[in-house]
């Protein structure tokens, strides 16, 4: 039977970007509102994100040619198209099967309580931010906005196509934190408990690298085994700093 995975498949968090900074700043003045002008899709890498990405791309450009990406799906996000595009400028474009910006890959949507910090929330809709940490991330959907659930149910869809069109290729996706999470959901079959340990654990690094190699040996026709996990030495080989700021708003952790 023909192999169904990608003989390789990396998933990365983009650079810091400027909103994160912003947030940063708000949640430390204990303000209202994340001060930033663009919308979040619009907000791009900050200066330090752009030396990230690079070390990003020079790191794959090490790998051997054979071990290279052939496939390369990202978030529309500026951010993550900005952090996708300095590893493809080290690529050698020859070998790529595809490169497409996915809207499925895009920030999970935050409705009402978009640019809120935490305390923005619960001074301005208190009986939400009681909701919120009544149901917890995983399934709490704000007014416009998605819960956790929200965002596999779109992976999924993401993951079949992966499946289909891209099996024994080398894919890399870039996306945003949630992204990784809930794709780690859904590649290790994780329960609402695992994952939310996960994320507690620790804020997926900004370009932190978490990868799956293809093993025949798994199962019946083989599997996607982890090999990495929010992998950081891209950035420490080459003197750049590791940042590991939560996306906004961020949650309590549980």
């Amino acid at each position: 039977m023909e192999q169904k995975w990608p003989q390789q498949l990396w998933i990365v968090r983009h650079g810091q970007s400027a909103g994160n900074v912003a947030r940063d700043t708000a949640e430390a003045e204990k303000q209202l509102l994340i001060s930033i002008a663009e919308r979040d899709v619009d907000v791009p890498l900050s200066t330090l994100g752009e030396q990230q990405a690079q070390a990003l791309g020079d790191w794959f450009l090490t790998l051997p040619p054979e071990q290279q990406p052939t496939v390369v799906l990202y978030s529309p996000y500026v951010r993550a198209r900005e952090t996708a595009q300095a590893v493809l400028g080290k690529l050698d474009k020859s070998s790529l099967v595809s490169v497409v910006a996915d809207e499925r890959l895009r920030e999970k949507e935050f409705g009402i309580l978009d640019r809120l910090t935490v305390h923005g929330i619960a001074s301005k809709y208190p009986e939400l931010h009681e909701q919120r940490q009544h149901v917890g991330k995983f399934y709490f959907r704000p007014p416009g906005g998605e819960s956790w659930c929200d965002v596999i149910l779109r992976l999924r869809s993401v993951l079949d196509t992966v499946t289909r069109e891209y099996r024994g290729e080398r894919v890399l996706i870039v996306g945003h934190q949630v992204i990784v999470n809930c794709l780690r959901y859904l590649l290790e079959r994780c329960d609402e408990q695992a994952i939310l340990a996960i994320d507690k654990a620790a804020d997926v690094p900004n370009c932190g690298v978490t990868s799956y190699a293809f093993n025949p040996a798994l199962g019946k026709h083989g599997k996607l085994q982890l090999d990495l996990c929010n992998f950081v030495a891209p950035l420490e080989q080459s003197g750049t700093p590791v940042t590991a700021q939560p996306d906004m708003p961020a949650a309590p952790k549980a």
